[in-house]
């Protein structure tokens, strides 16, 4: 692919004149006048060759799944802070950044040149992922606030995720209603749970269908002027009619996440599905059936790094190794091999 820098005439211009007129500070600015004019911003950086990140943008993205963080764990979908915090640790070692279910479905994540996405999702809405504080901040010990804290210490680490809730979320009442506006204001996420946490595969079709829009509409009231775009199973029960998961009266989804146990194919390649996006639930090597878990499929992506999505740095263009996969039909015009 041919790259080139465009050098508007104007600035052109605006170097001769400085080189023939005295320094090239006098054409920007006035002293006679005392009105200054900025100098053109510097121009991008040429973007960078796949090949040498060993971009990967049809490869897997690992989307975790949390519920809560306790001290002492009762089953496989607890973790403890501490737990929590070394996970996210690890993510940001390994190259990791966040991005919410909403951007990844999109297929908008415009994250560094090298870096992997990960997404991290939360059901169920319990306190101790986000439990407001008196400073109007996340109560220490939360999820959120440790994510805050990781990202702080590790530039790049975005402080984000999505939060998967049902009715009477965070504490309920005004204590919730005032975390899901919190989340939204500071760039997290917030997804349907349905209302009712009601399993979709053993409800009728009509009942399904208004469990969600009644989910959706819990979060638009509480959320003024926020739209939901994504939601997750819950247990992971897929309706018979699988579309009606994305869409519905009242509602109309960019995806859907299962439960499941493995990472996510690439929102740009073809086996990509929106209406079954697979998860991966965190937990560590020796909780219950801890194959299927994070810490051992984090292991296997760092074994195989022509694995993982890695992005090119460019938006614009999907990269990918030649006879590595294929692109979905509708991004085959912006994705190209090397």
């Amino acid at each position: 692919m041919a790259w080139r820098r465009l050098i508007p005439a104007g600035i052109a211009l605006l170097t001769v004149a400085g080189c023939a007129g005295g320094p090239l500070q006098s054409v920007f600015s006035s002293p006679d006048s005392g009105n200054a004019v900025e100098a053109p911003p510097p121009a991008p950086a040429p973007p960078v060759d796949p090949a040498e990140v060993q971009a990967n943008e049809l490869g897997s993205v690992p989307v975790l799944m949390y519920h809560r963080l306790v001290d002492d764990p009762v089953s496989v979908y607890d973790r403890t802070p501490e737990g929590f915090r070394a996970e996210l640790e690890r993510l940001a070692r390994e190259g990791y950044v966040p991005v919410t279910t909403a951007e990844f479905a999109a297929g908008e994540m415009d994250i560094p040149a090298g870096k992997h996405p990960v997404v991290l999702t939360f059901d169920d809405g319990d306190p101790s992922t986000i439990t407001i504080g008196p400073d109007n901040a996340p109560a220490e010990g939360t999820a959120v606030q440790i994510l805050q804290q990781v990202a702080a210490a590790n530039p790049g680490f975005r402080p984000v995720a999505s939060m998967y809730v049902n009715a009477d979320p965070f504490g309920g009442g005004a204590a919730g209603e005032k975390a899901l506006r919190w989340l939204h204001e500071n760039g997290f996420e917030v997804g349907n749970h349905t209302f009712g946490h009601t399993n979709l595969r053993l409800a009728s079709a009509a009942e399904g269908e208004q469990d969600i829009a009644r989910g959706d509409r819990f979060i638009r009231e509480a959320v003024p002027g926020y739209e939901p775009t994504t939601l997750a199973l819950p247990f992971g029960a897929r309706p018979r009619d699988a579309e009606s998961a994305l869409r519905g009266s009242g509602y109309d989804y960019t995806g859907v996440l299962l439960v499941g146990a493995n990472p996510a194919p690439s929102p740009y390649s073809e086996k990509f599905e929106p209406a079954a996006i697979p998860r991966i639930r965190s937990q560590g090597y020796d909780d219950d059936e801890a194959e299927y878990g994070s810490s051992v499929w984090l292991d296997e992506l760092a074994a195989n790094p022509e694995s993982p999505y890695t992005s090119d740095g460019n938006p614009d263009v999907i990269s990918y190794p030649a006879g590595s996969g294929s692109p979905a039909d509708r991004f085959v015009t912006t994705a190209a091999a090397y």
